[in-house]
C-alpha cells in the first residue's frame, strides 16, 4: 500500500485532493487521524468488494464501540446518530460510509471532480451524493470494523459541536444547494430538506432526545445550534457594518 500524509491543510476537501493527485494506486482509502483499525486485513476486504462490485463506487466500514473505551465515550456513541451502529452483515447500501474508513477507485473519484473544496462542513454528503448521481452504490461492507471516537470529555466534546454548527450554517448561507441529509439508518432518504423545516425540526428533536433521557446527545445539539446562532448573528452584523 501507498501511504501518502498531507499535514498542515485544515480545509479536509483540499487536503484529500492533495493526495488523490500524488497517488499512482488503483484505489483512493482515506482514514481520519484519529481512525483506528482493530483488523490488519481492513483494506484488503474493502478492495475484494471493490474488485468485485464495479457498480460500487464507495464502501465502507462499520464503526464501533471498542472495547477499552470510557464510559464518558461510550455514552456519547450510543447517543449521537451516526456515532455507532450494528455492523451489518452483508453488503449493504448506506449513507453511513466516512471518510474515517473507506475506499473509492481512483480514477472514478477524480471523474466525479473529487472533494469540494469550498465547503467547510458536508464533505462527506457532498461526495456520496456526486458518486450517486453518477450512477455508483455506497455501501457498508460486512466484517469491516473500524474505531472512530469522539472527544472523551465535555469541553472537547462541545467545543467540536458548536464549531460543526458554525460550519453548517457557513454552508446553508453560501452553499445551499450543497447541504445534503444525513439519515441515521441505512436506505432510501430525503435528499434535501428545506432550511426552514429543519429549523422548526430542532426543537421538535430536542424534545425527543430530552425525553429519551440522552443527555450527552441533547446538550451536543444545543452547543451546535449555539454555533449556528453565532454565525448568523455575526454574519449579519457583518452585512450591517459593510452598508454603513
Amino acid at each position: 500500500f501507498e501511504l501518502i500524509v498531507v499535514r498542515g491543510d485544515p480545509r479536509q476537501g483540499r487536503a484529500i485532493n492533495t493526495g488523490a493527485a500524488l497517488a499512482q494506486g488503483i484505489y483512493l482509502l482515506t482514514l481520519d487521524d484519529d481512525t483506528s483499525l482493530p483488523d490488519s486485513e481492513t483494506f484488503s476486504k474493502l478492495a475484494a468488494v471493490m474488485e468485485v462490485h464495479p457498480k460500487i463506487g464507495i464502501a465502507g466500514g462499520n464503526n464501533v464501540i471498542p472495547s477499552d473505551a470510557s464510559a464518558f465515550v461510550r455514552r456519547a456513541m450510543r447517543e449521537i446518530p451516526r456515532r455507532s451502529w450494528t455492523p451489518v452483515k452483508e453488503i449493504t447500501d448506506s449513507d453511513l460510509a466516512e471518510h474515517p474508513c473507506m475506499i473509492m477507485r481512483t480514477t472514478e473519484f477524480k471523474s466525479i471532480g473529487g472533494e469540494n473544496e469550498l465547503i467547510p462542513r458536508g464533505l462527506d454528503p457532498y461526495l456520496r451524493q456526486a458518486f450517486r448521481d453518477a450512477g455508483f452504490r455506497i455501501v457498508l461492507v460486512p466484517g469491516v470494523i473500524y474505531h472512530h471516537l469522539p472527544p472523551d470529555g465535555w469541553h472537547k466534546l462541545l467545543k467540536q459541536f458548536f464549531r460543526n454548527g458554525r460550519q453548517a450554517a457557513y454552508a446553508n448561507r453560501y452553499y445551499p444547494h450543497w447541504v445534503i441529509e444525513t439519515p441515521s439508518k441505512h436506505g432510501a432518504f430525503v435528499l434535501r430538506i428545506p432550511l426552514w423545516q429543519r429549523i422548526l425540526r430542532y426543537p421538535l428533536r430536542l424534545l425527543h432526545t430530552l425525553v429519551a433521557g440522552h443527555w450527552v446527545w441533547l446538550i451536543s445539539q444545543i452547543f451546535y445550534g449555539a454555533g449556528s446562532l453565532f454565525f448568523w448573528i455575526t454574519n449579519i452584523r457583518r452585512s450591517h457594518i459593510n452598508q454603513g
